[in-house]
């Protein structure tokens, strides 16, 4: 199995999810979301497949996100808003996130990451 690993290569979080998945021999493909931020067709893709809350994909403690007050802003928001927001910017996106066939993590967790085994 071969999943998309979308990462920010300085993160430290981000490094050490990416040692994560090779020390358990997963195959992936590296993206740097600085580099290849998502679109908002993905974001969406992504957050349907998940089932998560839309919010867990933005980076709620990055500089970006406060700056642009995003915390009070994001409940007045449509879902399309949000995700056009978040692609115009891979550093207001959660990261790591990790896209497989069946499956869609975001931020690192091992216990949720054992999954992907």
């Amino acid at each position: 199995m071969s999943v998309l690993y979308l990462e920010y290569p300085k993160c430290s979080t981000c490094k050490k999810a990416k040692k994560w998945l090779e020390t358990n021999n997963i195959v992936f493909e590296q993206r740097d979301i600085t580099q290849q931020n998502p679109s908002a067709e993905e974001l969406k893709a992504w957050h349907q497949k998940s089932g998560l809350p839309l919010k867990k994909f933005f980076n709620t403690s990055g500089n970006i996100y406060k700056e642009l007050g995003l915390k009070d802003k994001l409940k007045d928001m449509t879902e399309q808003e949000q995700y056009d927001i978040l692609a115009t910017n891979g550093m207001l996106v959660k990261r790591p996130i990790v896209v497989g066939e069946n499956m869609i993590l975001v931020g690192f967790k091992e216990t949720e990451w054992e999954k992907l085994k």
